[in-house]
């Protein structure tokens, strides 16, 4: 597989694993709720993920990230993680996924 054949694999099960961790307050995953700005892989497998939560003051501001990190450090090849956790711009209900409305019953 080429170079940008691995990368875009990698990325597939980055978001995978995201799709799989879920904010405790609202039962939707964290990637179809619209936390995840940015996923950045590179040639050595370093992941930088830009995120926010649903607000500056969640009460998960100090887990949430940490179990992200945690859980793509476990995806076989990943060499580091980087979490970016921004509040600019602030999350709203917008950025939340087709999926995820319909499964809180707002479409």
């Amino acid at each position: 597989m080429s170079e940008e054949g691995n990368i875009l694999s990698l990325e597939v099960e980055i978001v995978n694993t995201l799709k799989n961790v879920y904010d405790p307050e609202i039962p939707v995953n964290i990637y179809d709720l619209g936390l995840i700005y940015d996923i950045e892989t590179d040639d050595q497998n370093r992941v930088k993920i830009t995120m926010t939560l649903t607000a500056p003051n969640c009460p998960v501001a100090d887990i949430l990230p940490n179990e992200i990190k945690e859980r793509v450090a476990d995806i076989p090849g990943v060499s580091s993680v980087d979490i970016n956790l921004v509040f600019d711009p602030p999350w709203d209900q917008s950025m939340m996924s087709e999926e995820a409305l319909l499964e809180l019953g707002m479409l």
